[in-house]
């Protein structure tokens, strides 16, 4: 579903997106259209585009085209979500030690929904550390 959500072509592109938004969290998922775990980030982002039409936009930004933010962002990953709000990175503790972003898919909508949100209403109040409200860590696993 990448080719249903805005790519962004170029370094300004990118710059112009984050700079100008006023009112909404900046949702950028940097990868590549063809990986698979890119396409399952994608249809999550497309599926809940419309449910956070009003506090959240997304776009897509191809790392070979665009290669002006791999070092600054250290976008080593396939797939990479991060958020910007203001004009500001806005991270998030998901609990994985890495606060930057997020850099697997997430297939549940209903997660990545509140995710965003909790990303809303902390940038909202001037936070630029907020909290996800689900626990992303390894420590339950084994």
């Amino acid at each position: 579903m990448s080719y249903m959500l805005p790519h962004l072509t170029n370094g300004w592109q990118v710059d112009q997106a984050i700079q100008h938004e006023e009112d909404k969290v900046v949702c950028v998922r940097f990868g590549h259209d063809w990986d698979p775990t890119c396409m399952k980030m994608d249809e999550t982002l497309y599926s809940v585009a419309e449910k956070c039409r009003n506090f959240a936009c997304f776009y897509l930004v191809d790392i070979s085209q665009v290669p002006d933010f791999n070092k600054m962002y250290e976008l080593y990953d396939p797939c990479t979500c991060m958020f910007f709000f203001r004009n500001k990175h806005i991270m998030i503790d998901l609990g994985t030690g890495n606060n930057n972003k997020i850099n697997w898919a997430i297939p549940d909508k209903q997660e990545f929904v509140d995710i965003v949100e909790t990303v809303y209403r902390g940038a909202r109040k001037g936070r630029g550390l907020v909290v996800s409200p689900k626990d992303y860590s390894t420590k339950y696993q084994y």
